[in-house]
């Protein structure tokens, strides 16, 4: 008969191999599969999100452009007021989209208090739900160009610029997303992260929605020329109208990357604050 000691047995444990970490790419898609699941099961996400940029667009156009074009005309002017609104729309598709809402579910219900107890990298938990933004902001960024493109409007740096278009506008939109997951982990209220698109708002008014920079007078001149939307705007419509104008682009790209810091940093803050707590 065959004894096994308490000391072989440990010993044999000791040997056994131990799960290796997964890497980070690993924990990021995976926290990014899940979440862009639940994008496709949300029809309701995309159709608010949808209906606000293709209403003011055409709301715009439709009140605003034998205005606004008869005055450029005076002016010896040649102004395309349909190119000038597309940029706009693409900003309101894209901004506070986010899966902020869907982070609050996971804080109330405890799934995220769970996720904190695996081995998964913190930094993926948010990089995971911002790979499903980058996804749906462009998702909401495709048709409000082919609406453009339906109306008339056309691209001057042809079929990349409107590829670059795209991207452009999903920078921007992901470069927002940080505010409602600062909210959200800052306060896990549903109600905090819904209101959270007020704060777009003096970004999307006080910059060249309706008007060139040229024409703006007065505060709301000061205003647009620290407001990064201004530059943002410029960016996309020289892709419309001007062509590969890279001071331009430049300047957006950099406007997007100042946003992004900032709301970055207060996402991250938020994150480790919760953490903190637990």
């Amino acid at each position: 008969m065959t004894h096994t000691s308490p000391t072989m047995t440990a010993r044999r444990i000791e040997d056994k191999p131990l799960a290796r970490r997964s890497t980070i790419l690993h924990d990021l898609a995976t926290i990014a599969r899940r979440a862009c699941r639940s994008v496709f099961r949300e029809p309701e996400f995309f159709i608010p999100a949808l209906i606000t940029p293709v209403f003011f667009f055409v709301v715009n156009i439709g009140a605003l452009q034998d205005v606004a074009e008869s005055g450029a005309a005076l002016a010896g002017q040649d102004f395309d007021f349909k190119a000038f609104q597309l940029p706009v729309a693409i900003i309101f598709a894209v901004t506070g989209v986010s899966r902020a809402s869907s982070l609050v579910i996971d804080i109330q219900d405890g799934y995220f208090d769970r996720l904190l107890l695996t081995p998964v990298r913190r930094p993926a938990l948010l990089l995971g739900l911002m790979a499903a933004d980058l996804m749906a902001v462009m998702m909401l960024a495709v048709p409000v160009t082919a609406l453009g493109l339906l109306l008339g409007i056309s691209f001057k740096t042809g079929v990349l610029g409107i590829l670059a278009f795209l991207v452009y506008g999903a920078l921007w939109g992901l470069a927002f997303a940080g505010f409602p997951y600062a909210i959200a982990l800052k306060t896990g209220n549903p109600a905090a992260v819904n209101s959270s698109f007020i704060l777009f708002f003096p970004f999307a008014f006080l910059t060249t929605s309706f008007l060139p920079k040229e024409v703006l007078t007065g505060w709301l001149a000061t205003i647009a020329t620290y407001n990064p939307v201004t530059y943002v705007l410029e960016g996309l419509r020289a892709l419309i109208t001007e062509g590969w104008v890279w001071e331009d682009l430049g300047a957006g790209l950099l406007a997007i990357l100042a946003v992004m810091m900032v709301s970055f940093g207060l996402a991250s803050a938020a994150m480790r604050g919760r953490i903190a707590k637990k």
